[in-house]
């Protein structure tokens, strides 16, 4: 079922045509990646639907009570509340319930003696109750946690700025909304957050649509592309690897097509270069379809972003770190630090945010001084470093004024020189975007001219901090082609899956505390070995809890009552175990019914193993929660 329509809309930037009367639907359930090239408009068209921008013709239609949620790139909230306020704001029965309900809980806890206090709390739970409110606060507490956001009482102020992205999104997810619009949701949140993302989109009961430049993510939370390219809408049904398919199968079809025409066009040409008697009708209706041919437009080649630039020559010194160690307000960054970089190194440095990634670059780089320990950089090292926060470009320059600072001419690895007007285009600025100012560029296309920039100094080394936010999907490509190519050394702070794959063969992780650890592998590897490590360390707990139990059977735990988090766990996990029973037996009437289907057999009886083992984790939650539960009333 349709749940917005759009039809015929057009909208232009400067002389530049974002969307050329394209049209679309959609639907109940649908999860849409919208991807294209920096600049085609895709936050442009996500700002359309959402109403903030407006298009010169079209029309957007839905019903009067559709509500649309939209996360932008940057956070818009209103300094003047308070976080609890601006993630619970909205005037539905749902959030005024959870509103005031933990404004109450807040008052409590910090006067938990005040009577009236405590009657607020109790008549707010009533309300929660009526409401049916306990499950979308249990939701919200869920999304919150796993965001960190934890002090509800901070005024929006005084967030730092990846505070207040996280709050953003917080506020996104959690109201209800018809249609759920994301832009870069992904950007400058870490591995496992987004991981965790990944997994409650799947079960989001709104329509989704988002842009982001993360190909793993796009291809486990999708179910249909939508491609912006020079105007055009190309839908596909599918995630970003069926994608990838069809288009090629497109392209391939539009080649064929082309040639058909030009084979068409050469015979008709000569049969009326010749002059062959014939009547005046048919001879007129040659010419006239002569005419249509030519006049037709062939499908548009794709700017190609070659980058095969050269490096200088880098010797068999290159870094060498002895005994670093960092702490900033006497929290430790970097304890003890020892490492050597080696000529051809491929480096990804992973970890949560705010671990100390980017600190460990800058002292790499000599940018930072460390407070003990010693960096050694070899004598022909050419560093070129490419950071997520480097000063804002000049939007008074034209975009070849900018490079131009940096150079004029470079050099290819074959050794031959491209100018700068060259190379913009090989970045795919072509020659009438070049005398652009950079003040028009979109975010994608000034970081893009930032990376080519970078790539100019003709470096031997080559420092990234969070290369892939803001670039487009297709910039990436070429970019992890060129980064294979690369002679020198590549050392990549990055949250992306995907390009960490692709473009590193080891890691360095950060653990907290200071603490490092190195892994020899990309990052799928590292995680799988991850996960292996802590179902061990798992197992190994319940093992000696169950060991201490036997030795001591008559020696009673401290009583204590379950937390506030325990509680509302409490309240649901039944419910819980009931859903995943049922679905249990589904799966099995499923199976029986795939028959000679062995793919989807396949499928479900994966799927079976996973709630199979989920139940089981339920099952002892739930145990040990009773416990809890039981002895608290003794």
């Amino acid at each position: 079922m349709s749940i917005l329509s759009v039809e015929q809309l057009y909208k232009t930037y400067g002389e530049k045509v974002l969307f050329e009367d394209i049209s679309f639907t959609i639907e109940e359930k649908q999860r849409i990646g919208l991807i294209g090239v920096n600049g085609t408009g895709k936050s442009t068209l996500l700002k359309v639907l959402a109403g903030i921008d407006s298009a010169e013709k079209g029309q957007i239609s839905h019903s009067n009570q559709f509500h649309i949620e939209y996360l932008p790139q940057e956070p818009d909230l209103d300094h003047s509340l308070s976080v609890l306020d601006q993630i619970y704001y909205g005037d539905s029965k749902v959030m005024r319930t959870m509103r005031e309900y933990e404004q109450a809980l807040q008052e409590l806890e910090a006067h938990p003696e005040d009577e009236k206090k405590q009657t607020k709390l109790f008549n707010a739970q009533q309300k929660m109750d009526e409401n049916d409110a306990w499950e979308a606060n249990t939701v919200a507490k869920t999304v919150l946690t796993r965001l960190g956001v934890t002090d509800y009482t901070k005024p929006v102020s005084e967030l730092s700025g990846g505070q207040k992205k996280r709050v953003a999104i917080a506020k996104a997810l959690i109201q209800p909304a018809d249609l759920l619009i994301l832009d870069e949701p992904t950007n400058h949140l870490d591995n496992e957050t987004i991981e965790w993302l990944e997994s409650f989109l799947a079960q989001y009961n709104g329509s989704l649509i988002l842009v982001t430049h993360d190909r793993y993510f796009l291809n486990r939370v999708t179910n249909h592309i939508y491609e912006l390219d020079k105007g055009q809408l190309y839908i596909y049904e599918g995630n970003y690897e069926t994608f990838l398919a069809k288009k090629a199968d497109r392209e391939e079809l539009e080649r064929k097509n082309e040639e058909k025409r030009q084979n068409t066009l050469r015979r008709e040409l000569e049969w009326l270069r010749r002059g062959p008697k014939a009547r005046g009708t048919k001879q007129k209706a040659r010419v006239d379809r002569v005419k249509s041919l030519r006049d037709q437009k062939g499908p548009e080649q794709d700017d190609q972003l070659d980058i095969a630039i050269g490096s200088t020559r880098l010797g068999n010194d290159v870094l060498e770190l002895e005994g670093v160690t960092k702490s900033f307000e006497g929290v430790p960054v970097l304890e003890d630090f020892n490492y050597l970089v080696v000529p051809g190194e491929r480096l990804g440095i992973i970890g949560p945010n705010g671990s100390g990634k980017t600190t460990l670059l800058n002292i790499m780089a000599g940018r930072l001084e460390a407070d003990a320990g010693s960096v050694k950089t070899g004598q022909t090292v050419k560093i070129g470093y490419y950071t997520q926060d480097h000063d804002e470009l000049d939007g008074s320059l034209r975009v070849v004024e900018y490079i131009k600072e940096e150079a004029e001419v470079i050099h290819t690895i074959e050794g031959d020189e491209i100018t700068a007007e060259q190379m913009l285009e090989r970045f795919m600025f072509p020659r009438y975007m070049q005398w652009t100012y950079i003040s028009k560029l979109s975010g994608g296309e000034r970081r893009r001219l930032y990376m080519l920039r970078v790539l100019m100094q003709e470096p031997n080394v080559l420092f990234l901090d969070e290369p892939t936010n803001d670039l487009d999907t297709q910039t990436l490509s070429v970019l992890e082609e060129y980064l294979d190519h690369f002679p020198g050394v590549v050392i990549t702070v990055s949250h992306d899956r995907y390009f960490l794959d692709k473009v590193v063969d080891h890691l360095i992780a950060f653990e907290g505390n200071g603490k490092t650890r190195r892994f020899q592998g990309n990052y799928s590897e590292y995680l799988d070995v991850k996960r292996e490590e802590e179902g061990a360390a798992l197992a190994e707990q319940r093992r000696l809890a169950k060991e201490e139990k036997k030795e001591s059977p008559k020696q009673k735990e401290k009583r204590r009552k379950l937390s506030y988090h325990e509680q509302q766990e409490w309240n649901t996990i039944e419910d819980r175990i009931e859903e995943l029973e049922l679905r249990l037996e589904e799966i099995q009437k499923e199976i029986t019914e795939a028959g000679s289907d062995a793919v989807r057999a396949q499928e479900l009886v994966q799927e079976q193993e996973e709630a199979e083992q989920k139940l089981e984790e339920l099952m002892e939650r739930w145990e040990e929660l009773s416990t809890i539960v039981e002895e608290s009333k003794q």
